[in-house]
């Protein structure tokens, strides 16, 4: 099933989300669903905010091509454990479509959670998937990568947001 994307200024996206303290056939189902609704959306990331959930999951693959198919990676409980090193690139978000800024992130991240079966592991990831697991663990904290910005860049996306808004585009 693809659920559909919540959107900047829905409240759910501006909470910490609530921990995963289940892990079962439901939970499993809903993996399933948000892959399937990241990858219709073209996204290397989805954290469960974004679908209306304050659940503190997300979803991450950060494969472009169908040799490198099956990098699921299933983040419940996330902590983001130790960072090195900073990177600068444009970064986008499913909740914030056709805004992009160039956003600084660590270049090297190290997360520690649990998977759709509810076993702790700990990953480390480079470069995108560094970006990926700072990104959707800000969801789930309640940030929005437009909070990585400079006050400037992030209040002239608002402005364009709240003219979407207005107009009934948003």
């Amino acid at each position: 099933m693809i659920y559909p994307i919540v959107k900047y200024g829905q409240e759910v996206l501006n909470k910490v989300a609530a921990p995963v303290t289940v892990f079962d056939e439901e939970l499993e189902k809903l993996v399933a669903d948000m892959f399937e609704t990241m990858y219709a959306a073209h996204g290397v990331g989805l954290a469960a905010p974004q679908i209306g959930l304050s659940r503190h999951f997300c979803v991450i693959d950060t494969t472009v091509s169908e040799q490198e198919k099956g990098a699921k990676l299933v983040l419940a409980n996330p902590v983001i454990v130790a960072v090195e090193g900073r990177q600068v690139h444009e970064e986008g978000c499913l909740s914030l479509p056709d805004f992009r800024a160039e956003t600084p992130r660590p270049l090297k991240a190290t997360v520690r959670a649990q998977d759709v079966h509810g076993k702790e592991f700990t990953v480390t990831g480079e470069g995108l998937l560094a970006r990926a697991f700072c990104h959707e663990t800000d969801h789930l904290n309640g940030k929005l990568f437009i909070h990585h910005l400079s006050p400037l860049k992030r209040e002239s996306i608002k402005r364009k947001i709240r003219k979407l808004t207005k107009a009934g585009d948003w």
